[in-house]
């Protein structure tokens, strides 16, 4: 979990080292222990208004892929500068439109253990075919909880917040030793 004023350093080194054509608006950033998420605006590709579904997707879709092939020297060095700053990895992704497209991002190894009421869970979607592993079932049962419970995680994400806040206004403990005085 990043601080708020950590979040805020890496915001505004990142807005101020990303030439300012590449998004519209602010970026959307995500920063936990391991990565950063940078996620940005592209312009919508313009179409008429009659177009399908299928088209529009289609143009959004390209438009991405642009984006991705003209801007891959640039991120990576930004990437490599942030990430020795940070010690973290840095991934990118996009908005287009109602596209969303994510490039690669850090998949970490997560240790738990399990006992057979939760392996037979993550065993009857792997035999439904709705995940590959247990580890691919583990994953989407993580995002089936994150949709709905987002309420929840974000009043507690608020509350590490405050708690952060309040472990920063302690006593400095640099402070002189009263017993040196």
């Amino acid at each position: 979990m990043s601080t708020q004023t950590e979040t805020e350093r890496v915001r505004g080194w990142v807005t101020g080292r990303l030439p300012k054509e590449w998004f519209e608006g602010g970026l959307e950033l995500t920063i936990d222990r391991d990565e950063i998420l940078i996620v940005g605006r592209l312009a919508a590709p313009e179409q008429s208004g009659d177009v399908s579904a299928a088209e529009r997707s289609a143009a959004e879709e390209g438009r991405i892929k642009q984006y991705r092939e003209d801007t891959r020297e640039r991120r990576i060095e930004i990437a490599r500068e942030l990430e020795h700053a940070t010690r973290r990895k840095v991934a990118w992704g996009v908005e287009c439109g109602e596209t969303r497209k994510v490039f690669t991002s850090l998949s970490a190894p997560v240790m738990t253990r399990l006992r057979q009421p939760e392996r037979q869970v993550l065993d009857t979607l792997v035999d439904a075919g709705v995940a590959r592993s247990r580890s691919d079932a583990l994953g989407w049962c993580v995002k089936l909880v994150s949709q709905h419970a987002d309420t929840w995680l974000a009043d507690l994400r608020e509350a590490l917040t405050k708690v952060e806040d309040v472990r920063s206004a302690g006593p400095d403990q640099a402070t002189e030793d009263p017993a040196k005085k």
